[in-house]
């Protein structure tokens, strides 16, 4: 059985993208969500892709070309095609790298 930071998505009719969370990142989106769950216990979170990042939005739909994926016992959203290893480092910023 796989972590329960790791996720799969299906996207497309046959081709399968694989986006795996540390354990650092998923606590780091946990943090941010229930930051936002405070104000709003219906936020949702958004990682928008800048480079390697992938920086935490608040949101309450989703947007076409969005994914979701589970990490942990939260959903987020990300844009479809990003596929790699999510990390957090200093400050909790997330990265993606290849595998």
């Amino acid at each position: 059985m796989a972590p329960a930071w790791a996720s799969v998505a299906l996207t497309g009719a046959s081709i399968w993208r694989v986006l795996t969370f540390t354990d650092r990142a998923a606590d780091a989106l946990s943090t941010f969500h229930a930051a936002a769950a405070r104000w709003d216990p219906s936020a949702r979170l958004r990682l928008v892709r800048h480079g390697s990042e992938l920086r935490p939005e608040f949101t309450d739909s989703v947007a076409e070309g969005e994914v979701e994926v589970a990490v942990g016992d939260i959903t987020v959203l990300v844009p479809d095609g990003v596929d790699g290893r999510v990390d957090a480092g200093e400050h909790n910023v997330l990265t993606v790298a290849a595998g």
